[in-house]
């Protein structure tokens, strides 16, 4: 990852290896998404973004992965990031009798912004979301 693109050395971050995890995970995103002020729905929307790239992570790479979170100029941004490749973008929505696929087009829809960033032997996913009350 670029270093203009490392988030900032404060971010708060959390590191997942297991599905045990993921309550964890859900936990602690909530609480530091709430504290930098996102309306609690949009909290509930971030969680339910970050448990879908934490449940990808956990199915299809190896090592488990860390979350990270922080706000700047009126955005809170959310990185997942693991070991394996950067996923695709774009994708429409599966078929409905389709059993996979859903998750990454669930995730585009729910945030503000979503970003893939390659670096050597990562990949790292970054949300964000527009913190500003009456946003979506």
């Amino acid at each position: 990852m670029a270093d203009a693109d490392a988030p900032p050395p404060d971010a708060a971050v959390i590191a997942f290896d297991d599905t045990e995890h993921l309550p964890t995970v859900r936990t602690f995103v909530r609480a530091q998404a709430s504290a930098l002020l996102l309306a609690p729905e949009r909290v509930e929307l971030l969680t339910l973004a970050v448990n879908e790239l934490v449940t990808n992570t956990l199915q299809h790479t190896t090592g488990g992965g860390t979350v990270r979170i922080w706000a700047d100029d009126g955005e809170l941004f959310c990185d997942v990031a693991d070991s394996g490749p950067l996923p695709t973008f774009g994708r429409a929505m599966p078929a409905p009798e389709a059993q996979r696929g859903r998750g990454l087009p669930i995730v585009e829809r729910l945030c503000d912004g979503v970003t893939g960033i390659a670096g050597p032997g990562s990949a790292t996913v970054r949300l964000r979301f527009t913190i500003r009350p009456g946003n979506r």
